[in-house]
């Protein structure tokens, strides 16, 4: 469904990421993995758009998105869930998901979102900066549903959050991915990532330097050692 094949990218001069190629499909979880600074997060952006891939290409359904503006990427069917979140701190809850709805085919609606995440209807009238971190993390990722992606990328969901948001929050992208949803995981929280994943991809310094399925990695010490470990 979605394939990046020998991506590079820039932040003015300075090259990040030196031929990245991974895949995701329909109903699966792949998760991002690595260190701090190993190109996580570029590779997240570059595929959403906000850097182009110089040389590289980025596919989705069979169509090449090299040069596609973020918008553009969202009417395809990708939704977002960045690592600072990126929620209307001055609007309501309510105001932050139906400002994101899309008329684009699916069955995400407010009722839904709400029944995926009862805390947010909850809070419905409150104020994006009056929510917790769990629930900013919650609006987010609802917001991001109420585009009807058919995939979807989170960078750090569980960040800072407690230990039972977190279990929600796997809880919800179980839902997802039983439904069909192509997930891209960017995740520093190990366990998360071998719960979630059925694959994954480490990077060190803006390179793949290993690919594997869970039960692989979770058998790879060199791996964990050289490259997940703090």
């Amino acid at each position: 469904m979605l394939e990046l094949d020998n991506v590079h990218a820039y932040y003015g001069q300075s090259h990040v990421l030196h031929g990245v190629s991974m895949a995701v499909d329909k109903g699966e979880v792949v998760s991002l993995l690595g260190r701090n600074g190993a190109g996580k997060t570029t590779t997240v952006l570059t595929i959403m758009g906000y850097l182009a891939p110089d040389p590289g290409s980025i596919v989705y359904a069979g169509a090449n998105l090299k040069g596609l503006p973020p918008f553009a990427l969202a009417r395809r069917g990708f939704g977002f869930v960045p690592q600072e979140r990126g929620i209307f701190p001055s609007l309501t809850v309510e105001e932050n998901l139906t400002v994101a709805a899309r008329t684009r085919a699916g069955h995400w609606t407010l009722g839904r979102a709400y029944a995926l995440f009862p805390r947010l209807e909850e809070r419905r009238g409150n104020l994006g900066f009056q929510l917790s971190g769990g629930e900013q993390q919650m609006l987010a990722i609802a917001r991001a549903l109420m585009l009807n992606p058919d995939v979807i990328l989170l960078d750090e969901p569980s960040e800072g959050l407690a230990p039972l948001i977190v279990e929600e929050i796997v809880g919800v992208l179980r839902t997802l991915k039983s439904e069909g949803l192509a997930v891209l995981l960017i995740e520093q929280n190990l366990c998360v990532a071998l719960d979630l994943a059925d694959r994954h991809y480490v990077m060190s310094k803006g390179t793949v330097c290993y690919t594997g399925t869970t039960i692989e990695l979770e058998h790879n010490e060199r791996v964990l050692r050289e490259y997940l470990s703090v």
